[in-house]
């Protein structure tokens, strides 16, 4: 059978603005390109139309691409802000071709569930959890009812199929179907600054998180956690060197570090082995040893993330528990002093949040001296604990297109106004990067990181714009205030 998955453009932007999210980092579909890949070893044919890749096209085109070798069926993956492009696109392909299969998957599709096709005509199936083995017994003319895993229509009824069981050995998967992307990899560009060496490609080495962080969707790989060995994680970092020449990896695992023994015996085979290439990673406060640490960087490691989130102590303790601030003081000085460099993820308009816990957070944010810094607009979705008592704690926008952690769509009881929220977060963004500390050090590594500024200068206006974005919002807030 001829398939085609789908990335599609979604919405990863501020509306009404010029989206330049992917011109400072475009990531591979990784979870499509692993379903392209098990479905080509079973002998299907397999196109994948990133909407979102460096040649993407308008719908028109991306319906024209998506057609040409008439697929007996489309699969969709789909986050929250992405679903209604998704389905636009459905109903497109449906209009003219009526008998194609259109088939939903991804973390939004796995949270709502059969609810979907009650509400929209023009998706066919759902493929709930995992999509390997359900969209190969689909490709295998495999009946429906037999499907685990799968939603779909009889008649005026919605069946839900039991759902599947996670597959227990990610080391049987093939390597992602990375061909499948015209432009790999010097068109997916990683983050800007983050890297020294181009060209780059990311990758994921596990599956589902044993941690219940209040905000965090696991409706796809759920709570267990499954891993590819050493040996696996060297194949394909070996496979991404040699085919396609990739200088830098970002890994891109929540809890890269969980099990320490493969972690080791990883970075033994690079120090040994050496591939000729850097990583990044994400460590968890508690799993990063000072050893640890030191193999990490002896392997190649430049950077890791820690998710930190806030520097409310009683926040912490509701939406990330496990982890404490002076832990986390000491994990960033240790990560530091293995020559390591350190990246902070934190999050701003969690429920409880307050202007003072805000200020605390940017306190934090300046004391620890980071390298780099991600702050991100609390989004609830709608298969993370929050989700089912995210009235109680504030006012809720759910505007799909808009629940793309760009975009502040929930405003905490504690929070005066919509437009506060937004000047506390363009004022402690800005307070960062403006630090004269952070800057010294940033000067000090521009000629490392001359790859990205000079992919900065190609694409000046699209970062001008996203500046004016910005700065306007600031000027607005100005006014209001």
């Amino acid at each position: 059978m001829h398939i085609v998955l789908v990335h599609p453009a979604g919405s990863n932007w501020i509306p009404g603005k010029k989206d330049v999210s992917a011109t400072a980092n475009r990531m591979a579909p990784l979870g499509l390109l692993s379903i392209a890949a098990y479905l080509e070893q079973r002998g299907h044919s397999v196109e994948v139309e990133d909407c979102r890749g460096p040649f993407a096209a308008g719908r028109e085109e991306s319906v024209r691409r998506i057609l040409k070798n008439n697929p007996g069926f489309v699969g969709f993956s789909t986050t929250t802000a992405g679903f209604y492009d998704a389905y636009d696109l459905a109903c497109w392909l449906k209009s003219l071709r009526p008998e194609i299969k259109t088939i939903f998957g991804g973390v939004h599709v796995s949270a709502m569930g059969g609810e979907l096709l009650r509400r929209f005509e023009n998706i066919d199936l759902l493929c709930l959890g995992e999509g390997e083995e359900t969209l190969a017994q689909l490709a295998a003319g495999d009946n429906f009812i037999k499907i685990q895993g799968l939603a779909f229509r009889e008649k005026e009824d919605v069946i839900v199929n039991p759902p599947r069981e996670p597959i227990p050995d990610l080391d049987s998967l093939p390597l992602p179907a990375y061909e499948k992307l015209p432009g790999f990899p010097e068109k997916y560009n990683l983050p800007l600054f983050s890297y020294i060496n181009t060209p780059g490609a990311t990758m994921i080495t596990s599956r589902g998180c044993p941690y219940q962080c209040s905000y965090c969707d696991r409706s796809v790989f759920k709570r267990g956690y499954r891993y590819n060995s050493s040996s696996y994680i060297y194949e394909h970092m070996q496979y991404l060197r040699q085919h396609f020449k990739v200088r830098h990896i970002i890994i891109y695992d929540d809890l890269f570090t969980l099990h320490r023994d493969r972690i080791e015996t990883l970075c033994e085979m690079l120090i040994n082995k050496p591939l000729g290439l850097q990583f990044n990673c994400a460590v968890r406060v508690g799993h990063a040893d000072d050893a640890l640490l030191r193999l990490l960087k002896a392997a190649g490691c430049l950077m890791v993330s820690i998710g930190i989130e806030s520097g409310e102590p009683s926040l912490l303790e509701v939406h990330k528990p496990g982890v404490y601030l002076d832990e986390v003081r000491d994990t960033v000085a240790r990560v530091r002093a293995a020559g390591l460099r350190i990246k902070g993820l934190f999050m701003m308009g969690l429920p409880g949040e307050t202007a003072e816990s805000i200020r605390k957070t940017s306190d934090l944010v300046m004391s620890l001296e980071l390298d780099d810094m991600n702050m991100t607009k609390f989004t609830p979705f709608h298969g993370a604990p929050v989700w089912k008592t995210i009235l109680t704690h504030g006012q809720l926008q759910e505007d799909w297109r808009k629940m793309n952690c760009m975009n502040f769509v929930f405003l905490p009881k504690e929070i005066a106004s919509w437009e506060m929220l937004d000047q506390l977060y363009n004022k402690h963004v800005k307070r960062f990067y403006s630090d004269p500390k952070w800057r010294k050090r940033f000067r000090g590594r521009i000629w490392e990181h001359r790859h990205s500024l000079l992919h900065l200068i190609r694409h000046l206006p699209d970062f001008l714009s996203a500046m004016q974005t910005f700065e306007s919002r600031k000027k607005q807030e100005s006014v209001q205030k």
